[in-house]
């Protein structure tokens, strides 16, 4: 027996950072995959192969034990195989279209197509089902998740969030490219995440400030995208940079490659953690080639995305 599944990865439009003060942010999924592959197979063998590896295990083996990425995929076969009581194997293959690390939810959307693939080969689940086994396989590299990233890979299209009411569709559809380019910075999310937060400690009334600025953008951008207002858009984008700017998160190298994006985008600024990583810049047919040029002729990675209104596929 074989279950097949495909999840995309994401971006946050606007919001990052301030969303962990009570502050919206704004993710969507991009229409760049994770397709995984699970087959029951003889024996009691957990196998996984991947482009960043392969994994050969066991069931029953702790998770506690286990220090390769692909660990969550390992968690669900083997919570499956302990659930349903059977005496079987699983081949898990997992192919990637996301780079991985850079803030673009590659693990997300490994966790949301590998508990669909996986406990699809046991029970016919449901997509709340399949969410909430995802949350609890990313949990096994990422403790702290707050399960955004695995909702929006889920549901596909744009989504809300914040602390307080967690998780909203926005049921626009507008039609733009987003253009992702990777500084190649590696970084860390939880050491920037604790730099800004000792800079709102010494910062108090200007970080509340820049809070309410950003409820005010966010509040903005929602009418925006509704009218598919690009240039409107992409105004904000520059100026949610500016506030991610104030707060520490940006370097030399990304200043110069959203300048870059400046040139010929509606606008540009960091998506995720910032320190490294990726950014955006918001684009049309009419100078995509235009933007993925200048940033090619700079050696920069970069590749052209549309929103994903699909996400979870099985088949």
């Amino acid at each position: 027996m074989k279950s097949n599944a495909s999840a995309p990865g994401k971006v946050i439009l606007f919001g990052e950072h301030f969303v962990v003060y009570g502050v919206k942010a704004i993710l969507c999924t991009i229409n760049k995959r994770v397709t995984v592959t699970a087959t029951k197979i003889q024996g009691n063998m957990i196998s996984i192969k991947s482009n960043i590896g392969n994994l050969n295990i066991k069931s029953n083996e702790s998770i506690t034990e286990i220090k390769s990425p692909l660990k969550p995929f390992y968690f669900l076969a083997n919570k499956m195989i302990e659930k349903f009581n059977e005496n079987t194997g699983i081949e898990i293959i997992v192919k990637s279209e996301i780079p991985l690390g850079v803030g673009l939810g590659s693990s997300s959307a490994c966790c949301v197509a590998g508990a669909a693939a996986i406990s699809r080969l046991f029970y016919n689940t449901t997509k709340k089902e399949i969410l909430e086994l995802a949350i609890e396989a990313e949990k096994t590299i990422f403790q702290n998740t707050s399960g955004a990233d695995c909702t929006v890979c889920t549901y596909g299209g744009i989504m809300e969030y914040d602390k307080k009411n967690g998780f909203s569709k926005i049921n626009s559809e507008p039609n733009f490219y987003l253009i992702i380019a990777n500084s190649k910075i590696e970084h860390s999310t939880e050491s920037v995440v604790e730099n800004v937060k000792q800079f709102k400690e010494k910062n108090e009334e200007k970080f509340s400030r820049l809070c309410i600025d950003e409820s005010e953008l966010i509040n903005n951008v929602l009418i925006l995208l509704k009218n598919n207002d690009l240039v409107g858009l992409g105004k904000n984008m520059l100026k949610n940079q500016q506030y991610l700017e104030t707060i520490g998160i940006s370097n030399e190298k990304l200043r110069l490659m959203i300048e870059l994006a400046q040139k010929s985008s509606y606008g540009a600024k960091i998506t995720g953690a910032g320190a490294g990583g990726c950014i955006i810049a918001l684009a049309d047919e009419s100078n995509l080639e235009i933007m993925i040029n200048q940033f090619k002729k700079k050696n920069y990675e970069c590749f052209s995305t549309k929103i994903d209104f699909v996400g979870l596929d099985t088949f």
